[in-house]
């Protein structure tokens, strides 16, 4: 075996309800705008075709604790339904895309709003205002057979409510959601999905608790410090 240059970065986890195994993070893929009213507050038509973005697979967050990021002052949630997949392959058929999950949970995708205000006035890529260090926090997997993801998904801050919707609102299914991502990247196991999130995004600050819910699969919860 060749000696790495090196000692490799720890692989990113996220642990499995209901036993002691660990879900292994490929990749996280993110879907924006996927839900009508959502897509409206950010100036966008509510049915546009579903478009990706990404972040690094050690942006993932597993705790009470979610440091608040350098480089902006306008940090914000977006509470989503995450999908985790046990395999996957090029071109999945929507009929087949189910086949391939694994699990599902609840995510926040934070972003450093003003940095991707920033780049889209440019034109530039949204990386630093999405795929940042810590960027991704997210609860347990709850495996598919004991998740039902088709109900409230929900946000607060300190206690206020901020998001509210409906996973049945969603623009793009779970199965098409799958299926589209397969036709830009060949998807594969361990691999999440965010699959967007309902209106009422707003700012965070240090210090601040934040309590997101998903009916029919769980709960998260985190300080930003």
């Amino acid at each position: 075996m060749t000696p790495f240059a090196f000692p490799p970065p720890a692989q990113s986890t996220v642990p499995v309800e209901g036993g002691d195994s660990v879900f292994p993070v490929r990749r996280i893929l993110c879907v924006g705008r996927n839900y009508a009213a959502h897509a409206r507050e950010m100036g966008a038509d509510q049915r546009d075709p579903p478009f990706f973005f990404a972040k690094p697979a050690d942006a993932v967050v597993v705790g009470d604790k979610v440091p608040y990021p350098v480089a902006t002052h306008e940090l914000h949630h977006e509470i989503e339904l995450v999908v985790a997949l046990k395999s996957g392959g090029a071109n999945i058929a929507v009929e087949e895309a189910m086949d391939h999950v694994f699990g599902y949970a609840v995510g926040v995708d934070l972003t450093r709003r003003d940095l991707q205000a920033a780049a889209k006035a440019k034109g530039h890529p949204w990386d630093a205002g999405k795929g940042f260090d810590a960027s991704a926090p997210i609860s347990a997997i709850v495996p598919a057979g004991r998740a039902h993801p088709d109900g409230a998904i929900t946000l607060s801050v300190n206690g206020q409510p901020r998001q509210h919707g409906q996973v049945a609102a969603m623009i793009w299914t779970i199965p098409e959601i799958i299926a589209e991502a397969s036709k830009l990247w060949t998807l594969a196991a361990g691999d999440l999905i965010f699959t967007g999130t309902p209106e009422g995004v707003g700012a965070l600050g240090r210090g601040d608790r934040v309590e997101g819910a998903v009916e029919g699969v769980g709960k998260l919860a985190f300080t930003v410090v």
